[in-house]
């Protein structure tokens, strides 16, 4: 929290002997506007993992804002991920693993836009995981917002940017209409045997060198567990969540 201080300095004036006009007084200073609240994670109630097999973890800085998994939803019903943060999370399932070339895609619904937040947070696909839950994991992710932007990161185990260092702007990203309303994204990464491509909702937003990604301190490798990941204070379901070889 930033604090604000203000200091008073007297100044004394000596005065003459005759005074034609007194000074007018000094206006006192505007109130300062407060200050904008803290953008923090706020735990979601009745929190965990409700979906058979699947594994989470939270990122670094949340757990050391004392938050805690459970403070965040995954449930599954029908085929349907459900998910609603609390801090920004990371889930797999163990299982889904991809190797060599390949796609891993899932449709991302927003049905109630911003509705934990008062401005867009992302959400996206997870390829490339390795020691996941552990001290020393790694994995790329792309996530779209519902104001027509992306970003492409990953984990080494420290965060890395592999896109723009602000999200970028795509005509093919979907935007809400508005606080409250639904917004959809199909996000899929593709990895081929020199690229790896982000895509959202049918054309490829970005495309990157694996050797630029695939190095010291960032990804491992590009073959590895495959998830889903989660901006803090968001709620979307996810659909169509499949992995295709190329």
């Amino acid at each position: 929290m930033r604090l604000v201080y203000g200091f008073a300095i007297a100044v004394a004036l000596c005065t003459p002997t005759v005074i034609r006009a007194q000074a007018p007084a000094a206006q006192a200073p505007k109130p300062m506007a407060p200050a904008a609240q803290p953008d923090g994670a706020v735990a979601v109630k009745d929190g965990g993992i409700f979906a058979k097999g699947w594994m989470g973890k939270i990122d670094a800085q949340e757990e050391k804002a004392g938050q805690v998994l459970n403070n965040s939803r995954l449930a599954e019903t029908g085929g349907t991920l459900e998910v609603r943060t609390g801090p920004a999370v990371t889930y797999w399932n163990p299982a889904n693993k991809a190797m060599g070339n390949y796609t891993v895609k899932a449709t991302f619904t927003e049905s109630n836009y911003m509705g934990l937040n008062d401005h867009p947070h992302p959400y996206g696909i997870v390829i490339g995981g390795s020691d996941l839950g552990g001290a020393d994991q790694s994995f790329i992710y792309c996530s779209a917002y519902g104001n027509g932007t992306f970003i492409v990161r990953g984990m080494g185990p420290a965060p890395f940017a592999v896109s723009a260092r602000k999200p970028e702007p795509n005509a093919a990203i979907s935007k809400a209409a508005g606080k409250g309303s639904a917004v959809k994204q199909d996000v899929a990464m593709t990895v081929t045997a020199d690229k790896i491509e982000c895509a959202v909702n049918g054309t490829v937003v970005g495309s990157y060198p694996k050797a630029d990604v695939v190095a010291a301190g960032k990804l491992k490798s590009t073959d590895g567990v495959y998830g889903i990941r989660f901006a803090h204070n968001t709620e979307a379901t996810v659909t169509g969540f499949t992995m295709t070889k190329q």
